[in-house]
């Protein structure tokens, strides 16, 4: 967000939710005097909550599904708001004690999937004007504090989903305004047996209710129960507490940079490995009628058209007493077909060395050694006449091009 966000001294109320908005939390918002509602739902703000936004005097927050890296500040409880969500971050730390001092404002705190910790302070039990409670989604331990009975005006009480153990607590019984308790996918060992605290109560421990954990996994956790006096969430600063532990989120928000080498990767395999028809084919019959001209050192090198072989072998005339025809029987699987080159009788059949350099034309009588797998940085030109035609090819199936007696495409 710009820094001009501070001239906005009359703004009451500042929604930027559902964008694409980046980089670390926009502490701009936290100059402005008049500001009494923020949502900054769904972006991409990263990093660390400011302690300076508890202590501003707002009345509603929304930090949800953003990507907030760090636990949340010990003064939580100095905020006067009545709505708190953080939901969808990963902030991992504890649950402030200090949340006991929102007594008089709090209506609704939402901490679901934040990687939280440790266990719930005894202090939410001072909450007596909360109606939505919901930590489902985390890490928490230890046992369900007996002071959740102070949730006096609590509707909606979410603990799902994380390692609390014990029995859950007959307090719950005792919460008139109650109507959605919901505990599943715990290790609780057992519950009362009021309808609030048998509504919902699948994957735990509780001997004879329906769908529990396996008896092996409900006897690990009773033998390591988790002590909730050792657990200090506060103990070191939240900056400290996990020092460099979410550092890494921000390349895995970006993955081009692990995703680019594989798409540069398919180009790099050079042509020559295997003979496929994916090669352009060789230009038409006019290219022989200029030598000269076409013979550029690096504009078709016979590397890059070693399935294309009348190229190679368009030189060769037809009625030189020293030209052989290619063999009736396909030639064996390498990468250039050797069957399309002309032997040079009284030669050796070694190819030339890379200094090797053809003839310009004009006076030479023998055709040039056949190719086997050798770069050059040319083609050879053909020895000497105009208008040569491509020798004959009997019995040699080529993947492409077709036949030199048909015109090329």
């Amino acid at each position: 967000l710009p820094d001009t966000f501070s001239h906005l001294r009359l703004l009451h109320e500042l929604d930027i939710s559902n964008n694409r908005f980046v980089g670390g939390f926009p502490e701009v918002v936290l100059s402005l005097p008049s500001l009494r509602y923020l949502d900054l739902r769904f972006n991409d703000f990263e990093g660390a909550i400011p302690p300076k936004l508890f202590d501003r005097p707002l009345d509603a927050i929304f930090l949800n599904s953003n990507r907030l890296t760090r636990p949340i500040p010990p003064n939580l409880g100095s905020s006067p708001a009545s709505v708190v969500v953080l939901a969808h971050n990963r902030l991992g730390g504890c649950i402030p004690p200090s949340i006991g001092r929102m007594a008089e404002t709090l209506n609704e705190i939402v901490l679901i999937d934040d990687e939280l910790t440790g266990c719930i302070p005894p202090q939410v039990g001072l909450l007596r004007k909360v109606t939505v409670f919901d930590v489902s989604g985390n890490h928490l331990q230890g046992p369900l504090p007996g002071s959740v009975a102070g949730l006096a005006a609590v509707e909606q009480l979410d603990v799902a989903g994380n390692l609390f153990e014990g029995p859950v607590p007959a307090t719950i019984c005792s919460l008139q305004s109650l109507k959605n308790f919901t505990y599943e996918d715990n290790f609780f060992s057992s519950r009362p047996g009021c309808p609030a605290a048998t509504a919902d109560g699948r994957w735990n421990c509780i001997p004879g209710a329906p769908a529990q954990r396996p008896p092996a996994q409900c006897a690990a956790a009773a033998a390591h129960p988790f002590d909730c006096s050792k657990a200090q969430c506060q103990a070191t600063p939240p900056t400290t507490r996990r020092p460099g532990g979410r550092t890494p989120l921000a390349p895995h928000r970006s993955p081009l940079p692990h995703h680019m080498p594989p798409r540069r990767t398919p180009p790099t395999p050079p042509p020559p490995s295997s003979p496929t028809p994916s090669h352009l084919p060789p230009p038409p019959p006019t290219y022989s009628e200029s030598p000269k001209s076409s013979m550029p050192p690096s504009t078709s090198p016979p590397s890059s058209h070693g399935a294309s072989p009348p190229s190679s072998s368009s030189s060769p005339p037809t009625e030189h007493p020293g030209y052989v025809l290619p063999p009736l029987t396909p030639p064996p699987p390498t990468t250039t077909p050797p069957g399309h080159h002309a032997p040079v009788p009284g030669t050796p059949s070694s190819p030339p060395s890379s200094s090797w350099s053809p003839p310009q034309g004009g006076g030479g009588k023998l055709p040039f050694p056949p190719v086997h797998g050798v770069a050059y940085s040319s083609p050879p030109p053909p020895p000497s006449g105009d208008k040569l035609p491509f020798p004959p090819v009997y019995g040699v199936a080529y993947s492409s091009p077709p036949p030199p007696s048909k015109p090329y495409n």
